[in-house]
């Protein structure tokens, strides 16, 4: 529960709330407090829960929260698995009911914003159905659960284009930039519209065309589906070659898989049998060689030095920590060792046995042997762990390859002759390459013969000008397109007219027969409305009269309440100088107290037969000291050494300026001068 709290205290502190608590502020929160505490959580999650609690009714709080929560899913934790005692405890602004809530919202504040957002969008209507017979409320609900599933899917896609890592800026460039394509675009279509607007039969002309595009469109697609037939056909062709070709190896390997006629030795564990051994028994018989040696021989003896290893590093962990007297020790006695070691060497080089030194020398063999065997084995080991991987990246290379473009790594033969055909194809790629160049060359002999065409169109049309001139029918020309081309605009343009009048006609009568239809359903629900607005007439009268009673009454509490609030801080005030007024009396009370106290000690030593108590009373005390001075100030007169200054410096001392009249002449420098006569003396 601590850890609970600290972790509410921690996320308050902190954006966007900002409590500036501790444990024991927050601990110590009133009930109401605590309840605003988890409004404002909610708020923050949903920005329609910001409320006052101290405007609101304590039941449209439980019942708000109570909401919210259900739509968060929240489930009760603990004792508060009841749901009665749950609200019963969230009315009431119960600790152990607030505080898992508390802790449940925090740890997840930005996945409940989420989901908070979307119910209020996602949060289905259930209608009646006796109001779903109505046809307008039907549409109405089918058109919102159309945009409720719209919602939807475009959140959806708003996910997955965050996720992405699409950036806007970059996007914005991108739009911008297709938005001046498109306009220049436009600019280019409508200066080639100006341009061929002049041109006779001109619609006609782009029909033409527009067809042609669309063929050749058709022609290209049609094309790339040949050429893919073409691909996928090749592809099979080769798959088709492969699968003959591993066949046939395959058949060849079982027609060559005979047995030899010498024998040789299958080692199965410890027993030995006798059979006739081909290339493949052969192969099988050294893989159980080398997997027996390696169960038998390297791995037991990996496994012993590992758990070797294993207890002296737990005996090494089970003792004490070592210092550096106990790491001397173990020197010396390696030390030690070290040289029994070397004198026991030296005493068998002194044998000088024969047999020891064969021994020896058959020993170092054997073991230069087993090093031998166990590094062969190794790199054995590691050539069959590289080939593995090797393997498994020729396989995913191959995959790659399938998925890429579905085709296989080409081997051997196979190869060949694709480059063959490489070679075939590159040149009649050279071929086609000289055909489109020729082609080009003529296209550009085309566009030069078109261009002089319509010069020479130019100069004709401009000639024929002048001879309209001189001939007094200047415009006759243009002015007879110009009304071919209007006469042909004015008849589709009357056409057009005709088509839409009939269909504004239907339009209007379709409207109509509904606006009598809606006018029929509607007759029922505008009695009702009618008598619904009467009553909303009189509950607004009622309501208002209720209003106007609830304000006066509110100004009365309010104005009552800012009395009782002067008055209660009048008499905080009051309290406040009491208080104060009431502990310095006591403390007065209590420093006479002390000084009675001390004058009835004086009084008792005083008084007391006993002299040590005597001489403890602070009136034999000072008697003593006059006393002292007195004698003093006799033992300075009668020495001849010292000043008139003197005197009076010891007359200033036995009497102040402050308190004696007769010696105010005293000054600094006889206090001064009696200093230093006590010193001397």
């Amino acid at each position: 529960m601590s850890d609970q709290i600290k972790f509410i205290v921690d996320s308050l502190n902190k954006e966007p709330f900002r409590k500036n608590y501790n444990l024991i502020t927050f601990d110590s929160l009133e009930p109401m407090q605590l309840l605003q505490v988890l409004s404002d959580v909610l708020a923050e999650i949903d920005p329609k829960q910001l409320v006052d609690l101290r405007e609101e009714m304590p039941e449209q709080t439980a019942k708000r929260m109570l909401s919210l929560l259900g739509i968060l899913k929240y489930k009760p934790s603990g004792n508060a698995t009841d749901m009665s005692t749950f609200r019963q405890g969230l009315v009431i602004g119960s600790k152990p009911v607030i505080y898992p809530v508390l802790h449940w919202l925090l740890q997840r504040t930005n996945e409940l914003k989420k989901r908070a957002y979307l119910a209020r969008f996602l949060i289905k209507l259930e209608v009646p159905s006796e109001f779903l017979q109505d046809e307008t409320v039907a549409d109405t609900n089918k058109q919102y659960e159309e945009l409720m599933e719209a919602f939807k899917t475009l959140h959806k896609e708003y996910e997955q284009l965050k996720a992405s890592g699409f950036s806007t800026a970059e996007i914005r460039k991108d739009i911008s930039a297709m938005e001046e394509e498109k306009d220049q675009l436009i600019k280019r279509v409508e200066h080639l519209k100006k341009r061929v607007e002049t041109a006779q039969n001109y619609q006609w002309m782009l029909k033409i065309a527009r067809q042609l595009r669309v063929e050749k469109e058709r022609e290209e697609y049609l094309a790339q589906q040949k050429q893919e037939q073409k691909n996928q056909l090749f592809y099979a062709v080769q798959r088709l070659q492969r699968v003959q070709n591993q066949l046939k190896s395959m058949r060849q390997a079982a027609a060559d898989a005979k047995p030899e006629i010498e024998t040789g030795f299958l080692h199965v564990g410890q027993a030995a049998l006798k059979l006739p051994t081909s290339g493949l028994m052969k192969r099988l018989e050294e893989e159980i060689k080398f997997n027996l040696y390696m169960v038998t021989e390297k791995f037991p003896k990996e496994l012993e030095n590992k758990k070797k290893e294993l207890h002296f590093l737990q005996k090494v962990v089970s003792e004490p920590a070592m210092g550096h007297s106990d790491l001397h020790e173990l020197e010396s006695k390696i030390n030690e060792i070290n040289t029994e070691i070397n004198q026991l060497i030296e005493k068998k080089m002194m044998r000088n046995e024969p047999i020891e030194g064969k021994l020896s020398l058959y020993r170092q063999q054997a073991s230069i042997i087993s090093r031998k065997k166990e590094a062969k084995a190794e790199e054995l080991q590691e050539a069959k762990e590289k080939l593995a991987s090797l393997e498994r990246e020729a396989s995913l290379k191959r995959n790659q390859t399938r998925e890429f473009d579905g085709t296989e790594v080409l081997k051997g033969d196979e190869f060949k002759r694709y480059v063959s055909k490489l070679r075939s194809k590159s040149t009649v790629f050279k071929k086609k390459h000289q055909i489109i160049a020729e082609l080009k060359a003529e296209f550009g002999l085309l566009q030069r013969t078109e261009e002089l065409l319509k010069q020479r169109h130019e100069n004709i049309q401009q000639q024929l000008q002048t001879m309209e001139e001189k001939k007094g029918i200047s415009g006759y020309s243009y002015t007879q397109e110009e009304l071919e081309r209007v006469s042909a605009l004015k008849s589709e343009v009357d056409e057009m007219k005709g088509r839409t009048l009939d269909d504004m006609s239907e339009m209007v009568k379709k409207l109509n027969s509904l606006v009598s239809e809606k006018k029929s359903a509607l007759a029922s629900v505008i009695k009702e409305l009618r008598q619904l607005r009467q009553k909303c007439q009189e509950l607004t009268q009622e309501c208002d009269e209720k209003k106007s009673q609830y304000d006066s009454c509110a100004a009365g509490l309010e104005s009552n309440r800012s009395k009782l609030e002067q008055e209660v801080r009048r008499l905080r005030e009051e309290c406040l100088q009491e208080e104060s007024r009431y502990h310095y009396t006591n403390c007065m009370i209590k420093n006479l107290e002390v000084q009675l106290r001390r004058a009835t000690d004086e009084m008792k030593a005083y008084i007391s037969s006993d002299q040590q108590e005597k001489r403890k009373a602070i009136r034999e005390q000072y008697t003593k000291n006059i006393a002292e001075q007195e004698n003093l100030g006799k033992s300075l007169t009668q020495s001849p050494r010292l000043e008139s200054s003197g005197l009076i410096s010891a007359h200033c001392n036995l009497h102040p300026p402050e308190t004696s009249g007769k010696t105010k002449s005293c000054t600094r420098k006889s206090w001064s001068k009696y200093e230093t006569s006590k010193n001397v003396a």
